[in-house]
């Protein structure tokens, strides 16, 4: 989305692939940004395959996680972080391809913050970092499973699984449902709808995971929702009862 928007700023034609498991409200947002939206395949992977096969002489290509350039943007939250001064004891983020997490840890190491803790929560289906951690190497899953489909990268990139032997990393899954309560109860706490994708990650701190025990200052990135809706969030909740 936000490549749709550049390029409508710009004034630049920009063809969108993504996975037929997006949502209605996903492929609506881009077609206002002007954007083609081409629906390819059941898994990221199959939709990002298909769109490098349209690379031209002339155009240009954008990954959505495995980009130093946007490691860069993200990484600007940590900063903002540091400059108000406030050092959190532990980071938590939700991973898909791992470009968030490369961003914020590369950061953090920028910072000179390299002793902080940084969890990494996925969804039960979506899980392809935790099966590298678990691995000891990167492992491609044969298909996702899990409802949060914008976790759905079928394995991560290099740089995120290279950081697992940078820096201090603890992996982390729940379950689809503790990711769709967490973002009904984010919206009551605090006005905000989120997608499922970050309802993972506050779905640590909404359980009180034993993980999070003995750490004062936890710093929750709170990430993505401009495609969600509560009335989605609230079928999918009962879809998973129905499962």
């Amino acid at each position: 989305m936000a490549v749709a928007y550049a390029n409508r700023r710009l004034g630049i034609p920009v063809t969108v692939a993504v996975p037929e498991t997006s949502t209605e409200r996903a492929k609506e947002l881009l077609q206002l940004e002007k954007a083609e939206v081409i629906m390819h395949g059941t898994s990221w992977q199959e939709a990002n395959s298909f769109a490098e096969s349209l690379i031209g002489a002339a155009d240009a290509f954008l990954h959505p996680f495995d980009d130093p350039l946007l490691w860069i943007g993200h990484a600007t939250l940590v900063d903002e972080v540091y400059c108000s001064g406030l050092k959190p004891d532990a980071v938590v983020l939700s991973v898909g391809g791992g470009g968030l997490l490369s961003s914020v840890v590369e950061e953090l190491h920028r910072n000179g913050w390299n002793n902080i803790l940084v969890f990494t929560v996925e969804t039960t289906g979506a899980a392809s970092f935790h099966a590298a951690v678990t691995s000891g190497y990167i492992v491609e899953l044969e298909q996702i499973t899990s409802i949060v489909t914008s976790l759905g990268a079928k394995r991560v990139c290099e740089k995120a699984f290279q950081y697992t032997k940078e820096h201090s990393i603890h992996s982390v899954v729940v379950s689809d449902q503790d990711a769709l309560s967490a973002c009904e109860r984010f919206l009551n706490d605090h006005r905000i709808l989120v997608e499922p994708a970050c309802g993972a990650s506050l779905a640590m701190a909404y359980k009180n995971a034993p993980e999070l025990q003995g750490f004062d200052n936890i710093l929750v990135v709170v990430c993505g929702g401009a495609t969600s809706t509560i009335d989605k969030i609230r079928e999918l909740r009962g879809n998973w009862h129905d499962l």
